[in-house]
């Protein structure tokens, strides 16, 4: 039995969630049999996974030894990995980093290690800001995911009420993430809506739209505007209303227009020619808008930033001036 007394970066987060940052090596479906089991204890008490943890509580943990292990000062990898960032801001409480295609936000099971997470807590931990020996859980985290071949701005926390505050304010809708893709065709009319309702198949890792109510489907909304049509393709801005699995590209190639090179809802034939290897789609401009409190995050507010240098913008549509 080991015993952990819940520091302020801890708390505020369900008990499931603390066990999987604080034992990365315990499966999933295992840790939630042990709390079924009552193996999780909190203040003497059976803890439930969706507890939200205090300051000052103390869990005990009934957990075999093994799961427990972390890696050495000597063999971690954090000290002599070399980080690659694109950083467009930063201070105590945030990064924003510019991902680009290609590069996975989270280990996976085809990467374990070139991940954007890996590349900013070696960053952090090489900067001596952050160290994974001086917490029980907390980790720089993401607030916010971009698909693999996907480009675009990713925020990353550096401290437990940075995550909290970001992750709600995102919720809420204060932020607005544009994208920028490259679509066959011409959309009509040229701005506009499209809205349908998405349902998502595990199996093939993909959504479908529909543009009636399914069961289980989710109601997804994109505002788009074309910027500039050339050659049969065209340059088209879309604002996010929903946030839903493959968005933009399920919807788009629903609405006759698939991106530019995405093999999973595209046509391959549409997109020989071009010889891209990945969708034409990236989260190009941010823009805080709080209207409530954002603590710490306060100077934010009202400032934005935008990614200049989209490689399909100058491929497919050179001389457009981003703005």
């Amino acid at each position: 039995m080991k015993e952990f007394t819940i520091g302020q970066n801890d708390a505020g987060q369900r008990v499931d969630r603390w066990l999987a940052k604080t034992l990365p090596l315990l499966p999933g479906p295992l840790a939630q049999k042990y709390l079924r089991l009552k193996r999780v204890k909190r203040n003497g008490r059976a803890a439930k996974k969706d507890d939200r943890l205090e300051k000052g509580d103390l869990l005990q943990l009934y957990i075999n030894d093994e799961f427990f292990e972390k890696p050495n000062k000597e063999n971690a990898f954090l000290s002599v990995f070399k980080p690659v960032l694109d950083i467009l801001y930063e201070d105590e409480h945030l990064l924003l980093v510019n991902k680009r295609p290609g590069v996975v936000v989270h280990p996976d099971d085809k990467e374990r290690v070139n991940t954007l997470i890996t590349h900013i807590q070696a960053y952090l931990y090489q900067k001596k800001e952050w160290s994974p020996y001086w917490e029980n859980s907390f980790a720089p985290a993401l607030c916010n995911r971009i698909d693999r071949n996907t480009g675009g701005i990713v925020i990353a926390a550096k401290t437990a009420e940075a995550l909290r505050v970001m992750n709600q304010k995102i919720r809420d809708r204060e932020l607005q993430k544009l994208y920028l893709c490259v679509v066959h065709g011409t959309p009509e009319p040229r701005e506009g809506q499209l809205k349908g309702y998405i349902l998502k198949d595990e199996d093939k890792a993909q959504v479908k739209v529909y543009k009636q109510p399914v069961p289980n489907g989710r109601t997804a909304v994109t505002l788009y505007r074309t910027l500039a049509v050339k050659n049969g393709l065209s340059l088209v801005e879309c604002d996010l209303i929903t946030g839903r699995t493959h968005q933009i590209r399920a919807q788009f190639a629903a609405a006759g227009h698939p991106l530019l090179g995405d093999s999973k809802y595209g046509r391959e034939r549409d997109d020989k020619k071009y010889d891209r290897r990945f969708q034409a789609l990236y989260s190009y401009k941010l823009k805080f808008q709080f209207t409530t409190d954002a603590g710490p995050l306060n100077g934010l507010n009202g400032r934005e930033w935008t990614v200049e240098d989209v490689d399909f913008v100058e491929e497919y549509f050179p001389g457009y001036k981003m703005t």
